[in-house]
């Protein structure tokens, strides 16, 4: 078996004296492992950090084995991340979000595209956090957990939509919510494309998309914790 693609890095652990398991994310076979053979070496090491674009091939004796990469960096990421705080603070959450939620070697070209966009904008910190966002809404849709934000779920109301239902993901309007309104989770503007993309509001934002990610999607996974480099994230927005 043997394929070859272009993907970007989520992360690595040690395999052995010198060589390196790879998580890499693809658009034609999605999320996939494999040993990289001298992964620990002068030659690898500096381009194997997360997010790192490179050109992919695999091969294994029979498709369901581990198999191996060979590999060749087109881009890197990292230069840009270390610069910035909090831009190296996304792009671990990005990563460790995808290799959390994604199955492995399950295609999903649609977010592997939203991903890599999302990370050619690390650059543009100004726009990156609200980009951010939208990826995360759009991660949540590929999961199968989508915020469907367009009417009331109690009135079918489209306007005055203020909140979000924790058990269906839904809007709820001011009139609709009633009194289960302290139940229900904030709908700010920001997540309706309204408003000007504050950060106060997206880390407000983000803590309703997390509630989906914490209490359906990790359930569904076997209730692993979330990756921190979320939480991290979110609390850089919430300072600065």
């Amino acid at each position: 078996m043997e394929w070859r693609a272009e993907g970007f890095l989520l992360g690595t652990r040690r395999h052995g004296e010198n060589a390196a398991i790879l998580d890499v994310f693809t658009a034609e076979h999605g999320r996939y492992a494999g040993v990289l053979r001298g992964g620990t070496s002068r030659k690898y090491t500096p381009h194997l950090q997360p997010g790192t674009q490179l050109d992919l091939t695999w091969k294994a004796r029979l498709e369901d084995h581990i198999g191996s990469f060979t590999i060749e960096p087109l881009r890197s990421r990292a230069a840009v991340a270390m610069a910035n705080r909090r831009a190296l603070a996304g792009l671990t959450s990005v990563c460790t979000l995808l290799s959390f939620c994604m199955p492995e070697r399950a295609p999903h070209p649609a977010l592997y595209a939203r991903s890599e966009q999302l990370l050619d904008l690390l650059e543009q910190q100004e726009i990156w956090p609200l980009a951010y966002l939208n990826w995360e809404q759009a991660l949540l849709e590929e999961l199968g957990y989508g915020l469907d934000l367009s009417v009331c779920a109690a009135t079918g109301a489209t306007e005055g939509l203020i909140y979000v239902s924790p058990r269906s993901g839904c809007a709820v309007s001011a009139k609709g919510a009633g009194e289960w309104a302290d139940k229900l989770l904030p709908l700010p503007p920001v997540l309706l494309g309204e408003g000007d993309a504050e950060d106060g509001e997206i880390a407000l934002a983000l803590g309703t998309t997390g509630y989906f990610l914490e209490h359906k999607v990790a359930p569904a996974l076997g209730h692993r914790p979330i990756p921190e480099a979320r939480a991290r994230y979110v609390d850089l927005l919430t300072r600065q």
